[in-house]
């Protein structure tokens, strides 16, 4: 998100987070989201997704990309697209490959939707929900070859760490369905996100992070453009998929 753009919004706090009611003995709570929901139903917005959402999401049950997209390919996954520029650009940069873009958030999706209309990229779907539910329910072990996280809400607070998307559990997730060689790329504006990034990384077995320069393929738009304009530097990282568990670094 936006997982680049996990949602919308300025500044650093970009989630408004709802006090949680203390649960009785014995209830297990809920899994704790890396996003809140939010974004209002325009007509122009509710006319996207019922004109356009058909063609381009995709159909109910098990993720096949070989039915989704009518041929073998690579498969990459954007998690938080936003309002998917850098999904788009990366379709049309790289037509040999399929790309599916995900985010909760309709307001941006329905956006997106009439972009890649425009575009015309038959490798490009759109999913809207839950990446981890997605992943979890629909997606068969090593489905794609690589996933981007492009700007994701960074939940500043220390009490609000847990949000995070880039947490053990998740990345462990993301081990089952990467195939073996698979990599995800993340980009943030926040110092202490690309930290904690890197520091989550660190203490898996099976993954590697390293600093690498900015793909020039996306484009320098949303939160991005934000970050800059206020003076904050952009971490762009790799995290590399390890074939055999590595050492803990404790």
């Amino acid at each position: 998100m936006t997982e680049n753009c996990e949602g919308a919004g300025t500044g650093p706090q970009r989630s408004a987070v709802r006090s949680v009611p203390e649960l009785p003995p014995g209830v297990v709570p809920a899994r704790v989201r890396s996003f809140v929901r939010r974004g209002r139903f325009s007509a122009l917005t509710r006319d996207r997704l019922e004109r356009l959402g058909p063609a381009w999401s995709l159909p109910e049950g098990p993720f096949e990309p070989e039915v989704t997209f009518g041929r073998v390919a690579p498969v990459v996954l954007e998690i938080g697209c936003g309002h998917g520029a850098a999904a788009i650009a990366y379709a049309a940069e790289f037509p040999s490959r399929d790309m599916l873009a995900m985010d909760v958030h309709s307001p941006g999706l329905a956006r997106m939707l009439a972009d890649a209309a425009d575009a015309g990229l038959p490798n490009l779907r759109i999913e809207t929900g839950d990446v981890v539910e997605f992943l979890e329910s629909r997606v068969a072990p090593g489905t794609f070859d690589a996933a981007h996280l492009f700007f994701p809400d960074p939940w500043p607070k220390r009490k609000h760490a847990k949000r995070r998307f880039v947490n053990p559990v998740n990345l462990d997730l993301l081990v089952s369905v990467l195939r073996p060689d698979g990599h995800v790329l993340v980009a943030t504006d926040q110092n202490f996100y690309a930290d904690h990034v890197r520091a989550e990384v660190a203490t898996h077995p099976r993954w590697a992070a390293y600093d690498i320069e900015r793909p020039t393929w996306r484009p320098t738009a949303g939160f991005e453009a934000k970050g800059r304009a206020a003076g904050r530097r952009i971490s762009e990282l790799r995290l590399d998929l390890l074939a055999d568990p590595q050492p803990r670094q404790d």
